[in-house]
């Protein structure tokens, strides 16, 4: 499998660059716009540029090869089994994060669930309160 992604990534490449190629050195359809305003009548200023020749009929041939090799790299890049849990991004983002095991002290806390990694469902902070501000009624008012 990794022979066959080699070598779509390296048709892509090469058909990439010489469409690039081919498209620099074909003529543009403005290039006769000058002509047009000026000396000589130049008939494809607003109406149609005739037949497609070599150049361009290569140049669309070369689109299509580079949008497959695009299309199956993206396919094939994605269907690889995880070795992290589910088969899609959000079943992969629940799975729970282990520490490294280097034992650093930077290292992150196991999550219990993918619940706990999304904002505003952790259970909001207590403080605990002095027991003068508890007799006071002042415990209802957080504190900074």
């Amino acid at each position: 499998m990794n022979v066959f992604l080699t070598l779509v990534l390296a048709v892509q490449m090469l058909s990439a660059v010489v469409m690039i190629g081919l498209i620099l050195i074909q003529h543009g359809k403005g290039a006769d716009m000058g002509a047009a305003f000026g000396s000589g009548g130049s008939g494809s200023l607003f109406g149609a540029s005739g037949s497609a020749n070599f150049l361009s009929r290569s140049t669309a041939v070369l689109a299509g090869v580079f949008f497959a090799c695009t299309l199956a790299l993206a396919f094939f890049g994605t269907a690889r089994p995880s070795s992290t849990g589910g088969s899609s991004v959000l079943e992969r983002a629940g799975a729970p994060v282990t520490a490294p095991a280097n034992g650093s002290a930077n290292a992150p806390a196991v999550a219990a669930s993918g619940a706990a990694q999304i904002p505003g469902n952790a259970a909001p902070a207590v403080v605990p309160a002095s027991p003068a501000a508890a007799a006071s009624g002042a415990a209802q008012i957080p504190s900074k």
